[in-house]
């Protein structure tokens, strides 16, 4: 049984891997993904929808026959659209690309508009 308030098992909902019997990735490879992310879910996630992606176009082609069809590339381009979405939340929540930063104060500047002279 997945545990999933841990990090292995929160990649394991957002990469939709839940058959605890036969998993798609193993928990070494999350952990690894964990591991690249310091810890981060969601990227972990989006580089491991990535990897599942990239696997599924080397071996699931495009195909057609009498009664079978089968669309590799259209599963990776779900997939990759997937983990960007994973990114897209990472990032906000990350606080990253706010439209200000925060900088150091120097109380020995100058002002602004003054030319400064050293």
């Amino acid at each position: 049984m997945t545990d999933y308030s841990t990090p292995v098992g929160q990649v394991r909902l957002h990469t939709a891997d839940l058959d605890a019997a036969t998993p798609v990735v193993s928990d070494e490879i999350i952990n690894g993904y964990l591991t690249m992310h310091s810890g981060d879910v969601l990227l972990a996630s989006a580089d491991l929808l990535d990897a599942v992606a990239t696997t599924e176009l080397l071996l699931a082609k495009k195909i057609r026959t009498q009664d079978l069809s089968t669309d590799g590339p259209a599963v990776a381009a779900e997939l990759r659209k997937k983990a960007a979405e994973l990114r897209a939340r990472a990032y906000e929540a990350s606080g990253a690309g706010a439209w200000f930063d925060v900088v150091g104060f120097d109380p020995d500047g100058h002002l602004e508009g003054v030319e400064y002279r050293a």
